[in-house]
């Protein structure tokens, strides 16, 4: 009887064992500007600003002066890199929380200026609407006023008829 409990326990442990390793959790969603076909994958290189993304925790990992930091928003001085048109590199073959660790080589394999095959975003880029209904707008002396009027103003001072006007 004990052999039968003691060959269920360590069949139990060696299932459940085996059950929780081979389980892979992608935690994080990947962004819109991530390359379609990927959503298994938790790191991104970034080679023309250097700079990785971890999707599971969703944050940029820079090299900062010798530091490793992670952020939500990439650093001030990449904030105008369009990401949804830079090339990301995926990193299949890293497992583990510190990509940078292989940083040395993903420099040199990924130089600046660097792309591989063709990629597709995951969505589209956001269209910027400067000039939506209900915003205001700043007329040259700096003062606010609201779109919406200047609709109807339009209107009165042309004939949509014809094309001519008044």
């Amino acid at each position: 009887m004990k052999k039968l409990v003691f060959a269920s326990v360590l069949f139990m442990s060696v299932f459940f064992a085996q059950a929780q390793v081979s389980i892979n959790v992608n935690i994080g969603t990947p962004p819109n500007w991530g390359p379609q076909g990927y959503d298994d994958s938790r790191y991104y290189y970034l080679p023309d600003i250097d700079v990785y993304y971890d999707v599971n925790q969703s944050v940029f990992i820079y090299d900062n002066g010798g530091k490793w930091m992670r952020e939500k928003r990439l650093p001030s001085r990449y904030r105008n890199y369009d990401l949804y048109s830079g090339y990301k590199v995926v990193l299949t073959d890293y497992r583990g929380d510190a990509p940078y660790n292989y940083h040395t080589n993903h420099r040199k394999v990924y130089p600046k200026g660097y792309v591989g095959k063709p990629q597709k975003n995951r969505g589209e880029k956001p269209v910027k609407n400067n000039n939506g209904k209900g915003q205001k707008k700043s007329d040259n002396n700096g003062n606010h006023k609201n779109n919406n009027n200047s609709k109807k103003q339009s209107d009165k001072n042309h004939d949509h008829s014809n094309g001519n006007r008044r």
